[in-house]
């Protein structure tokens, strides 16, 4: 299927590892001049090389999507670069850890661990990084009348997750965000859509998981069984990983992200589609 792809202008935020890197690279692989965004360049600045060494083009790009002004700053650069901007992909969601390093400031309990330093971290890279990135952009895309914007949520936004309310607030916000849009702006043929994705392994992950483990008193000698244990549990409300033998792949949250920013995806605005192995099956 000839998916209309190729020379087209993509900005992805938080590309410089992970399910961002992955989406990136793969449309890269089909002919897009891509912006590979991160907080910290020098990851960015990797993938964008290694994207060029594969044969695609791309540049790297450093800018916090929670600062408008740099923002703004890295759109204007995609525009002088590439001359134009016809995909966005919201993918920045999860924050550098503070000075401190904390590993669990994503996973807090909400009346006894977080105040609004910590809401602020998460709603304004979330929503408010989402609403930044694509303020910057809409107004290239209305000019064009084309674009297509694609953010990248979590089912703990639709269905919910314990020690994760600030991180589900700010994914939720983002449904709201996107089904609002998508009905202002398809006047100008643009496509506002979202990707929700399930367990989906990323660098940092299982240090993260088993911090939160050692925080709630289980003794180190037992970690190990306690990661198993929950594994199993995993796996057994994901009911694609039961038969593939595994959870999400960033390969799989990038096929969606390609097939939204596709022709193939011309009459499709305002929805959310879940990338989870069957876990979130809401309608």
């Amino acid at each position: 299927m000839e998916l209309g792809l190729k020379g087209k202008v993509a900005i992805v935020t938080g590309a410089g590892q992970g399910v961002g890197e992955q989406i990136a690279k793969s449309l890269a692989q089909e002919g897009v001049k891509v912006v590979v965004n991160d907080l910290f360049l020098d990851r960015a600045q990797r993938v964008a090389g290694e994207i060029k060494a594969a044969g695609g083009e791309a540049i790297a790009v450093k800018a916090d999507v929670a600062n408008g002004e740099e923002v703004n700053e890295m759109v204007n650069k995609t525009v002088s670069e590439f001359g134009r901007v016809d995909i966005l992909v919201n993918n920045a969601g999860v924050p550098a850890p503070g000075p401190e390093g904390d590993p669990l400031a994503s996973q807090a309990l909400f009346f006894a661990q977080t105040d609004k330093s910590s809401w602020d971290k998460f709603v304004g890279l979330n929503l408010y990084g989402t609403m930044n990135c694509t303020r910057a952009v809409i107004e290239h895309m209305i000019k064009q009348n084309s674009g297509k914007i694609v953010s990248i949520i979590s089912d703990a936004g639709r269905v919910g997750e314990p020690r994760m309310c600030s991180y589900a607030a700010g994914k939720a916000g983002i449904v709201g965000f996107t089904k609002s849009l998508a009905k202002e702006v398809g006047r100008n043929c643009i496509n506002v859509n979202c990707v929700s994705l399930g367990a989906t392994p990323h660098p940092g992950l299982e240090e993260r998981q088993k911090a939160l483990i050692g925080a709630i008193g289980i003794p180190a000698e037992q970690l190990e069984q306690e990661m198993e244990r929950r594994r199993g549990a995993m796996v057994r409300v994901y009911p694609l990983a039961r038969g593939l033998g595994r959870f999400g792949l960033p390969s799989d949250a990038a096929n969606a992200v390609v097939f939204f920013a596709s022709d193939a995806a011309a009459w499709i605005t305002g929805q959310v589609l879940s990338v989870d192995g069957g876990y979130c099956m809401v309608s």
